[in-house]
């Protein structure tokens, strides 16, 4: 069963956790040779499946907005990869929007959590989750369940 965790971008368990996956030749290779970058600013999601680090999420903490800007699923798991997004949806709130950098194979698994397509290019496509969306889904629960009460 997969557990996710969320540390912070400079916790020692994260680089204990991480550090072996974002060094590894495999795994750039996947992320496009970009390096994974944290600071005080990052959040990460990882998931475990056994202690073993399955994927990972680090989400940037900006002043208007947190920005997902890569990521590392094993074998592209397009399970793995929603749970880590759910989680990160469930813990962001509705304080920000959220702007991710998925690849263009992840595309679908965004969209069904919502976010809208933004800008595409050859291997990312620029997505948005932003809070006014996420207010008016509420919103329109809201009613339904005033509905259901009257």
């Amino acid at each position: 069963m997969i557990q996710i965790v969320q540390l912070h971008g400079t916790d020692k368990k994260l680089y204990e956790l991480v550090a072996p996956l974002v060094m590894s030749p495999e795994v750039l290779k996947q992320n496009y040779n970009y390096p994974f970058r944290t600071s005080e600013e990052y959040e990460w999601f990882v998931a475990l499946d056994n202690k073993h680090v399955v994927g990972f999420v680090p989400v940037e903490h900006k002043k208007y907005e947190c920005v997902i800007n890569n990521y590392y699923i094993k074998e592209r798991n397009v399970d793995t990869l929603k749970l880590l997004l759910e989680k990160v949806l469930e813990k962001q709130g509705e304080e920000s929007s959220l702007t991710a950098v998925s690849f263009v194979e992840d595309r679908d698994v965004f969209s069904e959590l919502g976010f809208l397509e933004d800008k595409v290019w050859t291997r990312y496509v620029k997505m948005k989750k932003n809070r006014m969306e996420r207010n008016l889904k509420r919103m329109k629960k809201g009613i339904a369940v005033s509905q259901k009460l009257c």
